[in-house]
């Protein structure tokens, strides 16, 4: 037979089936695995729903108010603000003890300036946004650039931050009424506002707008997936290209912004300057980050989840408080949620290498 007609017989006994691929996947929990990993915010969010059902079964319209869904708003705002910016050195593998440090210093700087100082609050305001901006970015510069460890770098930045706040306030607090007569503006984000029967703060408003705007520069931007990629494999990330150090230090930096917005707006929470509030604002925030499921390892995660893991501490506390529970339920409770949360996190890496 010619070479011709044997060809076109093998064509024509050929099978025309479409090429297809057995499924690898398996089942639901297959599924349910993919996503989680591919949507991090998930496993948060389902422990925010389940604790908003049973503290509501539980307690019913005593905890399903208005009143009592935004107070928990208003008390986690301060530590929202600064998980988001533990968040964004989280998410490089890095951690930094200093947030809260920042944060009060921060406000320290705003109250001293206007009132040792008579400067203008508006520009008493802005000197302590630079403050913070520059302590983190210090911080950024020594992990960056002197290769330090992120943990002893903001450890050791945390005690110079708390002793030179105490230092330069004389462990001075300036009152509530004279900021409310003098200068208002320090207490700006502790405006209250209301939309129906539920009671915000400008603080509250400035923490969602916070979360949706990193959301979006983490997620659709080139520096967000720079942020992505140097703590998930910064040598990896160096050879693609991505100015590792660079990312780092505006890391730091940006964090130290937020933190001194969140000192500003511990001075709207409280009234006063204080150098002795936010002293557990470090733990607060890391706590809130591993439950919002960012992984302590770098590289996964999203802002979202720790906005939902600072109100799944907020649900905890206000609703062991309503039912009489005592307090320290809240810290057990929360420190079962923080292992699990991580163990989780493990099971997801596991499971998707």
């Amino acid at each position: 037979m010619p070479q011709t007609a044997e060809h076109e017989t093998v064509v024509a006994d050929a099978s025309s089936e479409i090429a297809s691929f057995e499924d690898d996947g398996k089942g639901l929990v297959g599924r349910f695995h993919h996503a989680l990993h591919t949507t991090p915010a998930l496993v948060p969010l389902i422990v925010l729903v389940l604790a908003l059902v049973v503290f509501g079964l539980l307690l019913g319209s005593k905890f399903f108010s208005p009143f009592a869904l935004t107070l928990i708003l208003q008390q986690v705002q301060i530590v929202g603000i600064v998980a988001a910016a533990q968040s964004l050195v989280i998410l490089t593998a890095g951690i930094d003890l200093s947030v809260g440090a920042i944060a009060v210093i921060s406000s320290v700087v705003m109250g001293q300036f206007t009132f040792r100082y008579g400067l203008p609050p508006v520009v008493a305001v802005a000197c302590g946004l630079a403050f913070g901006t520059a302590i983190g970015a210090l911080n950024g510069w020594l992990v960056a650039r002197m290769k330090l460890p992120p943990f002893i770098v903001t450890l050791g930045m945390w005690q110079i931050v708390l002793a030179a706040n105490f230092l330069y306030s004389a462990n001075e607090t300036i009152r509530s009424q004279d900021i409310a007569e003098h200068a208002p503006l320090l207490q700006l984000l502790g405006t209250k506002f209301k939309v129906g029967d539920a009671v915000f703060t400008l603080g509250v408003a400035f923490l969602v707008v916070l979360v949706v705007v990193l959301a979006y520069a983490l997620k659709h931007t080139a520096w967000g997936r720079h942020v992505y990629a140097v703590g998930d494999d910064p040598e990896a990330a160096e050879l693609s290209g991505v100015n590792v150090k660079g990312t780092l230090i505006t890391v730091y930096a940006l964090a130290g912004l937020i933190c001194a917005f969140a000192g500003w707006a511990l001075i709207g929470r409280i009234g006063s300057v204080s150098p002795t509030s936010g002293q557990l604002l470090n733990i607060e925030s890391i706590t809130a980050v591993v439950i919002g499921g960012i992984s302590l390892f770098g590289g996964r995660g999203s802002i979202l989840g720790t906005f939902f893991g600072a109100l799944i501490v907020g649900v905890f506390t206000l609703g062991l408080r309503l039912a009489g529970a005592d307090a320290q339920w809240t810290y057990l409770l929360i420190g079962v949620l923080i292992i699990a949360a991580v163990a989780v996190d493990q099971w997801i890496r596991k499971v998707a290498a």
